[in-house]
């Protein structure tokens, strides 16, 4: 992958993280009205738009590397703080998605809705989080070319 197509991903994954959150919060509504077809075509669809945000992500890292947050002053423990938060809980999220997703494929839906009341919120949070950090990593304090 060449270098001017690496420094569109964070804008890609960005989007992808917005249509995530959008998916989420539609497909919570979906089930609220009892609309489960619908529920589930917006959670399956998340779950791919997340894969894709996860396939973009470390393309880009494996081409990039890590760079250092160029914020100073107090804005440096805001920044961290809440990538230190986004990063735990993104790792706690993968096996929560994949967990809830296999026992609503399974048919357990009174085990699947107790989970999903944890794995909703967490997998929101991570979304938000995450275009909080683009926002701050890219377009508030952006590394200078």
């Amino acid at each position: 992958m060449d270098m001017e197509t690496v420094a569109y991903l964070p804008h890609l994954q960005a989007v992808l993280n917005a249509t995530t959150l959008a998916l989420l919060a539609t497909g919570f509504y979906f089930i609220r009205q009892i609309n489960r077809k619908a529920h589930m075509l917006c959670m399956l669809s998340a779950t791919l738009v997340s894969t894709a945000f996860m396939v973009s992500y470390l393309s880009y890292h494996a081409a990039v590397g890590f760079l250092p947050f160029t914020g100073q002053g107090m804005i440096r423990p805001v920044y961290f703080t809440i990538l230190a938060s986004h990063v735990i809980l993104a790792a706690i999220n993968v096996p929560l998605v994949l967990t809830t997703l296999l026992l609503a494929i399974l048919g357990k839906f009174s085990i699947h809705r107790r989970l999903a009341r944890w794995t909703l919120p967490v997998w929101a949070y991570v979304s938000v989080t995450g275009l909080v950090v683009y926002l701050l990593a890219f377009h508030l304090y952006p590394h200078q070319v």
